[in-house]
């Protein structure tokens, strides 16, 4: 018998335990495949509505291979900006005000 073993790391971005999530349906378009096939949308990416207006950030990776398929969009809580995959834009924070990015906090409190 033959198993093959494979690992997932995602990155912790969360930087508090409290979070609200709702499920929505993870697009596939503009996802490219990795080395396996497999299309995947990583958790910390900004999630858009169909008016392109950034909501929330995916928490979980998404495997969107075969489809769009349901995934945890979180609309609140506080992470590290810097821990994303990408890094989120001043315009796309200004759309989430219920996400908190701890990274902006601790810059101002190195600021003389």
């Amino acid at each position: 018998m033959f198993v093959e073993k494979e690992s997932v790391q995602e990155v912790n971005f969360l930087a508090s335990a409290k979070y609200l999530n709702y499920t929505r349906q993870i697009s596939d378009s503009g996802v490219e495949a990795d080395e396996k096939g497999r299309k995947i949308v990583p958790a910390g990416t900004v999630y858009k509505n169909e008016n392109d207006v950034a909501i929330g950030l995916v928490f979980a990776d998404v495997d969107v291979t075969h489809g769009p398929q349901p995934g945890a969009v979180m609309y609140q809580g506080v992470v590290y900006n810097s821990r994303l995959p990408k890094k989120v834009t001043e315009d796309e924070k200004k759309t989430m005000p219920g996400i908190l990015f701890k990274d902006d906090y601790d810059a101002q409190e190195s600021t003389p």
